[in-house]
């Protein structure tokens, strides 16, 4: 089989590629909408008596409406990738540079911040729309103008002192370590991701938010009952913090931050606000439980995995002059093509992970689960429910999701799935669910 050949089957196949993963995400999309909206008008029986109808209201219309802002990006993501490849886009960003700058390192780094900085501008109707229309609906968010356009300006000089570097380190390996590029740059990934663990949580992050020490004087006895959960759950880090984070937005949130000694507990303003300190015991020994089972650790080791299979893949692809003109590109015959083959394969990368999602979505419930048993075992069991709970409704998650899309998407279980977990239903079901009804009738 000839390149020519070649080239127009890849075409095709990126074609039922891009329209096969179209089609599945706005189908799963207005199945969502479709399903929520359907059930917006009761609140489960489960939920009853805990969320009141408007929360359960609210939380429908916010799904909703979320949903309906990204159809709108997916079509033009769709259409813009399309751009980008087969009307030649990316060719003629290559070539119009190529104009300017002698072919090399310097022009091939100039491609990607270019292409960077194109897609960044085009994507800023829809962050604006997302920040200060949709949130600002909802009642969520609390950030000024003003204090937007200050984070935009930090983000975008941090990217330019660190992104460039690497970027530019990246494309030199490229074209510099031989054939087996891909691994000096998995390697340096590595190391960047490892320092980027380290560093981020003493140097970047404040330079967004404040962030003050945990203590006993604004929130009694909080510091108190987390250190000696910690110590109960063998669970040592540098400090106790809490970040405003009701200075931008009204969901509230708690993590673990850092690496190695690095590692650090943010609880947002929000949360403490929110619930009583037996459900701030019990959401901390749910993040513990994350770290008892090594899960953030297995997560780390997958994610290199997936980074060294897809430079792997990567590597074999820039070499097949089929691969550029397949997608719309028509490379340099000295083979300076690093910053190219780069571009299109982080094109086409999500399209294939469309398909994956579903696996990577279902171990993160099952983690979940995990965690909240460790929790149930360190604190309040019904403390951890009712903080899930108060969570669910501050943040208006909806309480009664299409299960299709669930599987493709959420990373956390639905509350309606938590509540069927054995570790909940003790608390919450007045009568035993059907499945262990039916178990107890068939005995003899």
């Amino acid at each position: 089989m000839n390149e020519l050949t070649t080239s127009f089957y890849f075409t095709l196949f990126f074609l039922a590629l891009l329209c096969s993963s179209t089609v599945l995400k706005w189908w799963l999309a207005t199945r969502q909408m479709r399903h929520v909206a359907r059930h917006r008008g009761a609140v489960p029986a489960a939920f009853a008596a805990k969320i009141a109808l408007p929360a359960h209201q609210k939380a429908a219309d916010y799904t909703i409406a979320k949903n309906r802002i990204g159809l709108i990006e997916l079509l033009f993501g769709s259409m813009l990738l399309v751009v980008w490849t087969l009307l030649g886009g990316l060719d003629w960003l290559n070539r119009t540079l190529l104009g300017v700058l002698d072919p090399g390192l310097t022009q091939q780094v100039a491609l990607i911040i270019s292409f960077t900085l194109i897609g960044s501008v085009l994507d800023l109707p829809f962050t604006l729309y997302q920040t200060f229309v949709l949130e600002e609906r909802f009642g969520f968010n609390k950030t000024t103008v003003r204090l937007w356009l200050q984070d935009f300006a930090k983000s975008t000089l941090i990217s330019v002192l660190i992104g460039v570097p690497f970027i530019t380190l990246i494309v030199w390996l490229m074209g510099a370590a031989g054939s087996t590029w891909w691994l000096w740059v998995w390697a340096v990934w590595m190391g960047f991701n490892v320092l980027a663990m380290l560093i981020y949580p003493t140097w970047i992050a404040p330079l967004f938010n404040q962030f003050k020490p945990l203590d006993d004087t604004e929130y009694p006895n909080l510091q108190t009952r987390v250190t000696a959960l910690m110590e109960r759950c063998g669970f040592h880090a540098k400090g106790l913090f809490v970040m405003d984070g009701s200075k931008r937005s009204a969901h509230a949130n708690a993590y673990f931050t850092g690496f190695g000694a690095s590692k650090r507990v943010v609880f947002y303003d929000t949360l403490l606000k929110q619930l009583t300190p037996d459900e701030v015991d019990a959401v901390l020994a749910h993040e513990l439980g994350h770290f008892h089972h090594r899960h953030i650790v297995k997560r780390i080791v997958l994610m290199f995995a997936m980074s060294l299979l897809g430079l792997f893949t990567l590597g074999w692809l820039s070499e097949q002059l089929w691969f550029f003109k397949g997608l719309g590109v028509f490379p340099a015959l000295d083979g300076t093509n690093q910053a190219l083959s780069l571009l299109l394969f982080m094109m086409v990368l999500p399209l294939v992970g469309t398909f994956v999602s579903p696996i990577f979505a279902q171990l993160s419930r099952r983690d979940e689960f995990q965690a909240d048993t460790f929790a149930a075992s360190k604190a309040d069991a019904k403390a951890l429910s009712s903080a899930l709970l108060k969570l669910m409704e501050d943040n208006a998650s909806t309480l009664t999701p299409d299960p299709l899309y669930v599987k493709f998407y959420y990373s956390h279980p639905p509350a309606s799935e938590r509540l069927q977990h054995p570790l909940y239903v003790k608390f919450y079901y007045s009568h035993p669910p059907a499945s262990e009804r039916l178990q107890h009738l068939e005995k003899p």
